[in-house]
């Protein structure tokens, strides 16, 4: 990836620093609202971002109330991390399958877990989209602590102190 091109996404799309890394806009956000089976006040029934990492850049390890289906773009190949249950980690290649082997265009990140994603180039970059159903609320949004993460996914411990918010 060019520098230029990095740049000319971000200007183009009139993308701001985004609080787990990388960079972002919002782009849809439902008038419908739903009411969450989990209580609380009503949301919007979707929202949409434009999401942009660069080689250098990673989304920290966080997770939200809600499922979050990624959408590649453009650019490289991106990793999404997803913490499972029981210490296991699942790995989503997102990129185009008919030029990345081994990549899908989606992937789906289920409500709860925890994730982090980073680029597989290092001078390279990534641009997707995210949809979040019911809709993203930073208030529903949390940064991982490492320490935390890692009593229940010890087997993972260089993949999370890696991607953790340093």
């Amino acid at each position: 990836m060019s520098r230029h091109r990095f740049e000319e996404l971000i200007s183009h799309l009139d993308l701001q620093p985004h609080p787990e890394g990388g960079f972002y806009r919002e782009t849809h956000r439902s008038q419908e609202r739903v009411e969450r089976s989990a209580g609380g006040s009503p949301r919007s029934a979707a929202t949409a971002i434009y999401y942009l990492l660069g080689g250098e850049d990673r989304s920290t390890w966080h997770r939200i109330d809600s499922e979050e289906m990624w959408h590649f773009y453009e650019g490289d190949p991106l990793h999404v991390h997803v913490l499972q249950p029981h210490g296991a980690l699942q790995t989503f290649r997102l990129g185009n399958p008919l030029e990345h082997d081994g990549a899908d265009f989606q992937a789906l990140v289920p409500a709860g877990a925890w994730f982090a994603a980073e680029c597989t180039v290092q001078d390279g970059h990534s641009l997707m989209g995210c949809t979040v159903a019911p809709g993203f609320e930073f208030d529903a949004f949390e940064i991982a602590q490492a320490e935390l993460l890692l009593e229940d996914w010890p087997l993972h411990q260089e993949l999370i102190n890696r991607l953790a918010r340093k």
